[in-house]
């Protein structure tokens, strides 16, 4: 199971009196919250659910059907209750410890990747409490190398050089930064780095450093083992993949077609930001299947609106059939209002892939 990015559903366990009314002042402004208390407080509230099994079974339940769990209690307790039940960083939901009298908000696991730190922090300010956070790259003010880009949808390439390039970033060890394609406001806007991170302006410059790790920050595959052993690789959403093709392409020929492209120009999957084709009588199911089986969205635009596009390969027969000279180039320029970096393929009897770069 794959962690979601950002703190959807948030669960307030609450087993003291004091808890309880902590927990309705949470959910005074947030509405989507939902306190459990045990029933022997039971007032009817219907804004609360009580509980009659134990304290230890209900934070199992809680623990494991939400992203977040806030426990207002001892820091101890919700330790020992959540242990039995913790997985790993990228699984174990958000939780965050406040103490009975809500004077701190502790972040205690998931704080980077599940968002507790975050979630410590809009507590505290709700509560007029002191945000307890612990993460060595929040307390050093420096970059959390595992959440680069985060709010943009970047995706880590191997997440296997995480734990020692942040070791790395957070001991002031001088890193080396390298950055071709997405967002650029990824760091605090208008703040410098950290002093101990060097922009580079090529991979080579890069690999000729003395830094002792890397953060690179591309959509295009790195071959270079030297570089990718001490680097932590970001894939920003940063490619359109425009598709020609009949109604009845599949998924699979779709696929295979998408892998040979990206494979021939050295273009990394993980920054596919999104599909684009013409608008038909009815969607296409092969591409509606890989779009989802990718987690993506597709682009649909009208025959007039793809006309108009300047391309580099327009195509009689295309425009007899579709009624524009492109289907993919046009649809990937048209959807990432950027240029083309993979111009039209071909890939008998009725598909054609183009990939544009989005325009930033």
């Amino acid at each position: 199971m794959e962690k979601r990015q950002f703190v959807d559903t948030i669960a307030i366990l609450a087993i003291t009196k004091n808890g309880i009314e902590i927990a309705k002042n949470l959910k005074a402004k947030f509405s989507d919250w939902q306190i459990f208390a045990p029933s022997k407080f039971s007032n009817n509230d219907s804004k609360i659910n009580w509980f009659e099994d134990s304290t230890t079974e209900k934070i199992g339940e809680l623990f494991k059907k939400h992203d977040a769990l806030v426990c207002i209690f001892s820091l101890g307790a919700v330790i020992r209750l959540v242990a039995p039940h913790m997985k790993d960083k990228k699984t174990d939901p958000a939780v965050v410890v406040i103490d009975d009298t809500g004077k701190f908000v502790i972040s205690t696991l998931s704080g980077h990747l599940g968002g507790a730190n975050k979630l410590a922090e809009d507590i505290a300010e709700i509560l007029g409490a002191t945000p307890v956070i612990t993460t060595a790259a929040d307390v050093n003010k420096t970059i959390a190398v595992d959440l680069v880009g985060k709010e943009f949808g970047w995706q880590i390439d191997d997440d296997s050089t995480v734990t020692k390039i942040s070791a790395f970033m957070v001991n002031e060890e001088k890193m080396g930064l390298f950055q071709d394609a997405g967002e650029k406001d990824w760091w605090a806007p208008k703040k410098e780095l950290p002093k101990n991170v060097h922009p580079y302006a090529s991979l080579e410059e890069l690999a000729g450093s003395d830094c002792k790790g890397f953060l690179i920050i591309s959509d295009k595959i790195i071959q270079e083992k030297q570089i990718l052993e001490r680097s932590v690789v970001y894939r920003p959403k940063t490619l359109v993949v425009g598709v020609g093709l009949h109604w009845d392409t599949s998924k699979d020929i779709i696929r295979e077609g998408l892998e040979f492209c990206l494979s021939k120009f050295n273009l990394s999957s993980k920054s596919v930001a999104r599909f684009a084709s013409i608008k038909k009588e009815a969607h296409v199911a092969g591409l509606r299947e890989i779009a989802e089986e990718m987690r993506v969205s597709v682009d649909y635009f009208e025959k007039q609106e793809l006309a108009g596009i300047a391309i580099p390969n327009p195509s009689d027969v295309v425009k007899t059939f579709e009624g524009t000279p492109s289907v993919s180039e046009a649809s990937a320029i048209k959807s990432s209002g950027g240029t083309l970096v993979v111009e039209k393929q071909k890939f008998p009897p009725n598909l054609t892939i183009a990939i544009a770069r989005i325009s930033k």
